[in-house]
Formats: C-alpha cells, sequence, structure tokens
C-alpha cells in the first residue's frame, strides 16, 4: 500500500487498516480482556507461536546511515527584544496587537522564533511576523489539535522558540494535546486573545472565559495577563526564554498604557499601580478590570475612599508575598475584579495564597454565569466587573 501511494501522482491515498489487539496471539488475538495487561504464563508459548511466523530466520545487521549534511547548532538563549517598547504614558493600545509586534522584535534578534496560528492570524496579531518573515511562520488553520501538535514538534529538542496563537477560548479543544506536550516536557508558548466578555458583540462562544484555569492546571506552566502594550511585549519576551509552558491572555480592547518603556518585569512578581498612606482596600485585577478598577479609584477618591490597586502581571506563579503584604496595609481586605469564570480564576488563585494568614479577607467580582451578546461596556456593566460595580463593591465593603 505504501509503494502503491508513493506511485500514485497528483491525488492523495487513504490506507484503511483493520486492527486486531493482539494479532497472531493463539486463543488471544481479538478477545476482550487482555488490552493492557501482561500475560503471565502464556508469555513464552506466545513467544514460541510467533517465532514460528518469522518467514526471515538468518539474522541480519540493520545499519543506520549517518544524516546528509550538518545540523546547525542553535542558541536559544537570552532572547531579547530587537527594540525596547515605544509607546507613550496614557496612549491605547490594544494588547494583542503588542504581542504581534513583540514576535518581529523577538525574531529579528533570533530566527529560531516562529509563529503558528489557526486561521487567527489577523485577530491574534501573529501576521505581523508572517509579513515580516514569512519563512518563520506556519498556517495550522481551524485545527486547534493539530496546531498544538505541530507547535510541540517544532519545540522538539530546542530546535526553534515557538508562540501558538488562537482565541482563548479555542485552546479548550485542544487540552489533551498541551497537557501531554507538558508531560512531555515541551517548551511551548501560548498566547489566547479575544478573552473575556469584552470581546463583546462576538457572544459566549468565542469568549475564553475558562482560560486561566485551564492553564494553571498544567504542572510548571507560566500564565502572564499583561495589562498594556509594554508588560506584554516583555511578557512575549520571558515567555521566549522560559523553560515549560507558558500562557499568555491578551485581550481585545485597546487600553491605556500604564508602564513606562523601560519598566523591568519579572514572571511571579506584581506591580502596585496606585497607593496612598489612607488605602483601606486591596484591589487586583489584570487585562481590561485593572482599567476598570483604576477609574474606580478615582471616583472613590473623590468620595474620601482610598483603595490601592495591583497588577499581578503573572496568575502562576503568584506574588504571594507581595499581595498579604499590602493586604495587610489595607485593612487586611481584598477585592479581585476579572473577566473570567470565577472557577479556577484570579479570585480563587488570590483565595488559595491568603488561605493560611489570619485576618484577610477576599471578595470576588467575576463573570458569573454564561453571558450573552452585547457591548463591550454594557457587558462588563451586566455582570459586575466594571468600574461602577468595583465602586458599589469597595462602598460595601
Amino acid at each position: 500500500a505504501f509503494d502503491d501511494a508513493a506511485k500514485t501522482k497528483n491525488k492523495p491515498t487513504a490506507v484503511l487498516a483493520k486492527t486486531f489487539k493482539g494479532k497472531y496471539f493463539p486463543g488471544i488475538e481479538d478477545k476482550e480482556n487482555y488490552h493492557g495487561k501482561p500475560l503471565g504464563g502464556q508469555a513464552q508459548s506466545t513467544i514460541e507461536h510467533l517465532k514460528t511466523l518469522v518467514q526471515e530466520k538468518k539474522k541480519t545487521e540493520h545499519v543506520i546511515p549517518s544524516p546528509v549534511g550538518t545540523v546547525p547548532n542553535v542558541d536559544l538563549t537570552n532572547i531579547k527584544l530587537s527594540t525596547p517598547p515605544a509607546f507613550k504614558l496614557g496612549e491605547k493600545v490594544a494588547i494583542r496587537l503588542s504581542y504581534g509586534t513583540a514576535l518581529v522584535r523577538l525574531a529579528t534578534t533570533n530566527r529560531r522564533v516562529i509563529a503558528l496560528d489557526g486561521d487567527t492570524k489577523n485577530s491574534t496579531y501573529a501576521e505581523s511576523l508572517k509579513k515580516a518573515f514569512p519563512e518563520n511562520y506556519i498556517e495550522c488553520f481551524i485545527a486547534e489539535q493539530n496546531l498544538v501538535g505541530v507547535a510541540i514538534g517544532a519545540a522538539c529538542r530546542d530546535r526553534t522558540v515557538a508562540f501558538v496563537s488562537t482565541f482563548a477560548a479555542f485552546f479548550t479543544r485542544a487540552f489533551d494535546q498541551i497537557r501531554m506536550g507538558a508531560i512531555s516536557q515541551t517548551n511551548v508558548n501560548f498566547v489566547g486573545s479575544h478573552c473575556g466578555i469584552s470581546i463583546g458583540e462576538d457572544g459566549p462562544s468565542q469568549m475564553g472565559l475558562e482560560d486561566i484555569s485551564m492553564f494553571r492546571t498544567i504542572p510548571g506552566a507560566t500564565v502572564f495577563y499583561p495589562s498594556d502594550a509594554v508588560s506584554c511585549e516583555r511578557a512575549v519576551e520571558l515567555a521566549a526564554n522560559t523553560k515549560g509552558v507558558c500562557y499568555i491572555r491578551t485581550s481585545r480592547p485597546a487600553v491605556p498604557v500604564l508602564y513606562k518603556n523601560d519598566e523591568p518585569f519579572v514572571a511571579g512578581h506584581s506591580k502596585i499601580v496606585k497607593q496612598s498612606s489612607r488605602d483601606e482596600v486591596l484591589a487586583i485585577g489584570a487585562g481590561v478590570t485593572l482599567h476598570e478598577i483604576l477609574t474606580a479609584a478615582k471616583e472613590l477618591a473623590d468620595k474620601g475612599i482610598h483603595i490601592r490597586v495591583l497588577d499581578p502581571f503573572t496568575i502562576k506563579p503568584l506574588d504571594k508575598a507581595n499581595i498579604i503584604k499590602h493586604a495587610r496595609e489595607c485593612k487586611g481586605i481584598i477585592l479581585t475584579v476579572e473577566d473570567h469564570y470565577r472557577e479556577g480564576g484570579i479570585g480563587e488563585a488570590v483565595l488559595s495564597a491568603v488561605a493560611e494568614e489570619e485576618g484577610i479577607n477576599v471578595k470576588i467580582l467575576a463573570v458569573e454565569g454564561i453571558p450573552r451578546s452585547g457591548s463591550p461596556e454594557g457587558l462588563l456593566d451586566l455582570f459586575g466587573i466594571s468600574a461602577k460595580s468595583v465602586v458599589k463593591a469597595v462602598q460595601q465593603l
């Protein structure tokens, strides 16, 4: 069949093989209740029977020929952005857009950086790399399990630094491939765009609301959740140099730049973006909700209520020490706000971090129930994670 396929031109060949478990095993072939079990006392007689079926009795030595040509040495260490982020404080930039920019800057430094996408490249901005370096891009179309499998293969034996992008919701289709990749100690980087209800009109089928939970369960994974363009570019740079599975959650809406271009970022280290000596609540959010919290903080300050605002940057590892320190300075009250289902998200990560600490209370604002289509602003308000909802929650606390 393989010989025939090799000779057939201009059309594909399909080989359909009917499989029998235990083929040629006397009394066992195609029988139930044998799969995955040792043969025990039947082993030797089965082996002797199989020997009688061997047609070529003469022992031959099989020599594997040496590879033709040499394999080039590859250096995947210390991969840096070719130029630093170049944004103005306050300018509105979509976090997903800065992912594409960062890819190009990394590939300019090291041509072993590649991107793979599932036919969403114009939305995830992986197309930025395709335009700059077409040979560094692999299109896997709408087949997310295959997309992840190809990336794991490309990253094998430290030959490439692979970034895989699609809508955050679509990675759920490939969870088995992702978890098996982690078991195989892959170094693939996953990037999920269009996360949460803030994508708006596209509706719940496109809204990634369980992706943080999913990637937090992967052993050894690093989960980045950048809140502006600068932190996103740095997250991409860090992921390129981090062993194990990395996940970067990139939001759809354009949000103001919070950090200076030279701001340093480290996985597992959070940022305090607003604080005073009069803070009464520690508010934690990421991506879209961090900006909702900052808007609420201004309104609350006008009412004489002051809150401290923390950007976790990574949800795994979570900056437990910094969260506890600032919570104690804010009367032991924490408010988390996230564009994600409650289960397995930021709030539950924070709860786990402070579970053994006395005198710290946590209130969680998250998406409860299945969302619907609507404007981003309207949905944030409807599901209780908008600035207005933050103001109300803080006042109650």
